[in-house]
């Protein structure tokens, strides 16, 4: 059951593997050729980039040393004049408030000093009309009462006295 091949199987066979091999090869080489190249390419960018950034990060260090200090200082400073605006607003809060409640307190005070300056004023005006309405109405009653005396003498002494239809 075991057959031999012809020995051309071999060759072909062995000549098929060595060319997948070479061209395995070859691609490995454009491999190694692309990323030498891509290699040499990133260290001329990272020598780039070096040049550019080393004096960027010394100088943004040495920007940031001399402005430490004066951040701490400002940052002491804003919550010193943080404490002493927020005890100026509270000592403004408390004296507003005790103007307000003085204010109120004088309010109510005038309030029951004009109520009472007119309450006596209507008590007063009330007795004035009751002094001076009582004799008027008297001296007016009175007055009315000589006239209609008077009246009745002046029609007596200048008219006849007429008689009515019953005889009288």
């Amino acid at each position: 059951m075991h057959t031999e091949l012809p020995p051309i199987y071999y060759i072909v066979f062995t000549a098929v593997t060595s060319f997948g091999v070479l061209l395995q090869a070859g691609v490995l080489l454009a491999m190694y050729i692309g990323l030498r190249e891509t290699t040499r390419k990133l260290h001329e960018m990272t020598d780039e980039l070096r040049q550019h950034a080393v004096p960027a990060v010394t100088s943004a260090r040495d920007l940031l040393q001399d402005i430490s200090p004066k951040l701490k200082v400002a940052s002491t400073n804003l919550v010193e004049s943080s404490k002493a605006l927020r005890k100026q607003a509270e000592h403004v809060n408390a004296t507003v408030e005790d103007l307000v409640n003085k204010t109120n307190a004088q309010a109510a005070r005038v309030d029951g000093i004009v109520t009472a300056s007119i309450d006596s004023a209507a008590h007063a005006t009330e007795a004035v009309q009751q002094a001076f309405a009582v004799p008027v109405r008297q001296i007016s009653a009175l007055v009315a009462g000589l006239k209609a005396g008077f009246e009745v003498l002046m029609r007596k002494n200048h008219r006849p006295r007429v008689e009515d239809d019953f005889g009288e």
